[in-house]
């Protein structure tokens, strides 16, 4: 295959098109392309309103590649490089199989690869299937009525199930493609493959995870679900079993995947003595615009012919950083609760990113130094602190809202402005100030107002801030060796929730790497 790189076309055009420009550049007749094949596609409006999509493909020729190409003279074409990743099955059987704590990015594809080896996990998933967990959530966003054992948090798919589902990440490793492979053999959309942000959408990823577990299961692993470790059986400085309430499992491998929410479990691996350390993370709000006011901003223009408009914004303060994060076009702010007396946000959207408003976390990253408290869940700590006060401050899980004016000038938001919020159960509006610390208040000021000058209109007094958002990431790092294991042994911490991972695509790595820890653990 030939590689050809930045093709550009208007936003109205054919794919079919890439055919043609493909014969033109290297120099052939068209009959000589015989297949092409998209292997990026991004939008390039760095001369806005003159916005145009660029594309990078793999064409199969009639004919010698190399000769092709040496004609050609093409300095956009060289030959494809060609990588794949597999899992192979191993040979023997272990006797006792190994466990996955946690359904989330991490723990799927950990179980995934395990289950293509051919040694059968086990997996433990504190929260309900899918569709369960769907119900439950609906209702919490509807009536207010939190079920703490299945929410945004907890169940099939983790945290990123009830977000915008996005793939992009900032990590380069060959695992990535084969990820993306699975989404989309599990239902994902074919243009996650190429899309140089690509993002599935909480109604899809919701069937995807399913299909995921189905061929988990078609493969000999097993997934349980409602079912919480309450525990850690060892023996000499060893695993041997995990706790779900009164029955115990014998293991000597388990994958800890339990996502950045499991406080329990964070403190029950604190008490017996598992190594763990307070780690940076990021708190702030949800920031909503009008869609239109993103799109034109970014375009220069509004045209049908392109997709609601994104951004990723950072700010560089004097004792933090201030940054946008999870940026969902065309989508809504979400409650995210996961414990009782505690208000959360973040956000999400759908597979065709339809809706009026745009949002994004706006958070300001915070140090262990700065943290309140001490000790390794001294950050945990900060952040329930923070949600109970938003709780308290609304009177429930409305969350405390404020126009951006308002909060720039110290009083109380009363009402909408432009924006209408988009979350529910529905918004308290109040003074932000009275739930989130200075620390975050002062550097939301500062950095909303120096992120306008990269994006027009950032700035705008009727955005609406929504908060808090605590739950970006986890303050907590679970200690594992280069092995992939914790001081005890048979222990692999893996993704978001033991601190190695921030998103979808890099959980889901993470997860493999630790699935590939421990196979080869039981070949050596």
């Amino acid at each position: 295959m030939i590689r050809i790189r930045d093709i550009t076309l208007p936003p109205r055009h054919n794919v079919s098109q890439l055919s043609f420009e493909a014969a033109q550049l290297l120099r052939v007749s068209n009959s000589t392309i015989r297949k092409v094949k998209i292997v990026r596609r991004s939008i390039d409006a760095r001369k806005k309103p003159d916005v145009k999509y660029n594309y990078t493909i793999d064409v199969q020729v009639s004919g010698n590649e190399e000769k092709i190409l040496r004609n050609s003279r093409c300095k956009k074409a060289s030959i494809a490089p060609w990588t794949s990743y597999k899992v192979r099955p191993l040979k023997t059987v272990p006797e006792k199989r190994p466990v996955v704590i946690g359904f989330g990015p991490a723990g799927m594809f950990a179980a995934l690869v395990l289950a293509m080896a051919g040694v059968r996990p086990i997996v433990l998933e504190r929260g309900e299937d899918a569709e369960s967990r769907h119900e439950k959530v609906q209702r919490f966003w509807q009536t207010g009525e939190l079920d703490p054992r299945s929410n945004v948090q907890f169940g099939e798919g983790g945290a990123g199930t009830f977000s915008d589902g996005k793939l992009n990440t900032g990590v380069n490793n060959p695992r990535i493609p084969w990820v993306l492979d699975q989404f989309v053999l599990a239902g994902a959309a074919e243009d996650i493959l190429y899309d140089a942000k690509p993002h599935v959408g909480t109604d899809v990823l919701l069937h995807v995870v399913q299909h995921i577990r189905n061929k988990i299961i078609s493969l000999g692993g097993e997934v349980r679900f409602n079912a919480q470790v309450t525990g850690l059986k060892t023996a000499d400085g060893r695993l041997t079993g995990v706790e779900v309430g009164d029955e115990v499992i014998g293991c000597d491998r388990c994958i800890l995947a339990i996502g950045h929410s499991a406080r329990d479990t964070f403190r029950m691996l604190h008490e017996m003595g598992i190594p763990m350390e307070p780690k940076a993370f990021s708190m702030g709000v949800r920031i909503e615009h009008k869609q239109s006011l993103v799109d034109l901003a970014q375009y220069g223009q509004l045209s049908p012919d392109l997709p609601p408009a994104d951004y990723k914004l950072v700010s560089h303060q004097e004792d933090a950083t201030v940054y946008t994060f999870c940026m969902c076009p065309g989508g809504y702010v979400v409650a995210a609760a996961s414990e009782e007396g505690g208000v959360v946000t973040n956000g999400m959207s759908f597979s065709d990113r339809a809706g009026e408003n745009a949002n994004a976390a706006v958070l300001v990253t915070v140090q262990p130094k700065d943290f309140p408290y001490s000790g390794p869940l001294g950050g945990v700590q900060w952040q329930r602190e923070i949600e109970e006060k938003a709780y308290q401050l609304s009177g429930g899980y409305q969350a405390p809202a404020q126009r951006f004016g308002d909060f720039l000038e110290g009083r109380p938001s009363t009402g909408e402005g432009t924006v209408r919020p988009t979350y529910l159960p529905g918004v308290h509006w109040c003074d932000l100030h009275d739930c989130l610390p200075a620390f975050i208040t002062d550097n939301l000021k500062k950095g909303i107002l120096d992120l306008d000058k990269r994006l027009k209109g950032f700035a705008d007094p009727d955005a609406v801030l929504t908060g808090p958002e605590t739950r970006s990431s986890s303050p907590v790092r679970i200690v594992r060796s280069e092995s992939g294991q914790s001081h005890l042994t048979g222990l692999y911490p893996a993704g978001e929730g033991a601190g190695y991972a921030g998103g979808i695509m890099s959980a889901a790595v993470d997860g493999m790497e630790a699935a590939e820890a421990v196979l080869k653990d039981l070949l050596a």
